[in-house]
């Protein structure tokens, strides 16, 4: 049986928030601020976001699509949950 789009955001998002929690632990000392977040979500991600995807990321593409999908929610949804808009943002841009 083959995964459905819809869960395969939930799945994405669902780790989107947990390395949001993880960076925000991380980083408490500066109450989460990180100016270079997307290096550290792409290092944290790199090998657990494997498994959803037929074709690997390299951390650089993590890079690109992290900031690509912040700049696309700002643009054009800034009020939605941000994991969901970038899970579906990864969904729909990565080949």
């Amino acid at each position: 049986m083959t995964e459905s789009q819809a869960d395969r955001v939930q799945r994405l998002a669902a780790l989107l928030r947990a390395t949001g929690r993880a960076h925000h632990q991380a980083y408490l000392h500066t109450n989460g601020e990180d100016p270079e977040w997307p290096l550290w979500y792409a290092g944290y991600l790199h090998e657990r976001i494997a498994p959803l995807f037929d074709t690997p990321f390299t951390r650089s593409e993590l890079v690109y699509l992290l900031v690509a999908a912040e700049r696309e929610q700002a643009a054009r949804d800034p009020g939605a949950d941000w994991p969901e808009f970038y899970a579906r943002f990864f969904l729909t841009h990565h080949t």
